[in-house]
């Protein structure tokens, strides 16, 4: 029985271009993973099973498809203990699914190298390759081609899932995105992020990147007001961000919106 703690992750910029021949969009993104998490376990069992959170679909996919990459036989058994809000743009499920792969290749007679581990995390979405990786990466292409960056991570997070507000399937948001040819002018937000990266040595000059492609929201006004540093919406939303370079601010700021909706408290990861 293996256990490990599938992080959140936070989109610290997302720039999104055009379609691609595959239909996906191209996209440039710098994620960074929280310590809020969920915990998944995995043991060999008599018979595919996923325990914990009713919700899963990926979770179960994931140890499918490793067992046949793999070509062994299905008997993985995964346990999920649920802490991520589901479908907030956090990459819940998808750190799930990475979780999986990783300790049940870990389980396998002759474990699978890892980049078939990432092949494999591609298939079941693009994001789980980035949460096979530690700390801070970039994703690009469809966002399942991942490298790892060297950022400054000393600050703190306020998420906020304001009162009302539901998350839309990630396809309509993209569907939007499109029919406001939020493609235009792609090259020169992808230089500005790429530029912007090269510059950042301390936490606050994470404020002076892009800001996310592909969802807004006005009430990222709230958290500047009580002290954040950056506030932006984190991949489909709905989930809005706050950086706070003070821990007591952040904490205040997470008091002050918790009347306003659902609040959690984090940090970077210590993932290494």
């Amino acid at each position: 029985m293996l256990t490990v703690a599938a992080h959140a992750k936070l989109n610290l910029a997302l720039v999104v271009g055009g379609r691609r021949h595959d239909g996906k969009h191209e996209v440039v993104t710098v994620v960074e993973k929280l310590s809020l998490a969920d915990t998944v376990t995995v043991t060999q069992a008599d018979a595919p099973t996923v325990d914990g959170f009713a919700g899963d679909t990926i979770v179960g996919a994931a140890l499918a498809a490793l067992t046949d990459r793999a070509g062994v036989e299905p008997r993985f058994g995964a346990t999920i203990d649920k802490r991520i809000p589901v479908a907030a743009g956090l990459g819940g499920g998808s750190s799930d699914a990475a979780a999986a792969l990783q300790l049940a290749n870990q389980l396998l007679p002759r474990p699978l190298a890892q980049h078939t581990l990432d092949e494999v995390g591609a298939m079941l979405g693009a994001d789980v390759p980035l949460f096979l990786r530690q700390g801070v990466v970039l994703a690009t292409g469809d966002g399942s081609t991942v490298q790892t960056l060297s950022l400054p991570r000393d600050y703190h997070v306020v998420l906020w899932l304001p009162a009302g507000d539901h998350k839309r399937s990630t396809g309509a948001v993209y569907r939007d995105f499109d029919r406001r040819d939020g493609a235009v002018g792609y090259e020169a937000r992808r230089s500005a992020l790429i530029e912007g990266l090269a510059a950042v040595t301390v936490p606050a000059d994470l404020a002076r990147l892009p800001l996310n492609d592909l969802a807004s929201s006005s009430r990222t006004s709230e958290l500047l007001a009580l002290g954040a540093f950056r506030a932006d919406v984190t991949g489909a939303g709905p989930v809005l961000y706050g950086l706070f370079h003070d821990p007591a601010a952040a904490a205040g700021a997470a008091t002050a919106l918790s009347s306003l909706g659902h609040t959690w408290l984090t940090a970077p990861a210590d993932d290494r």
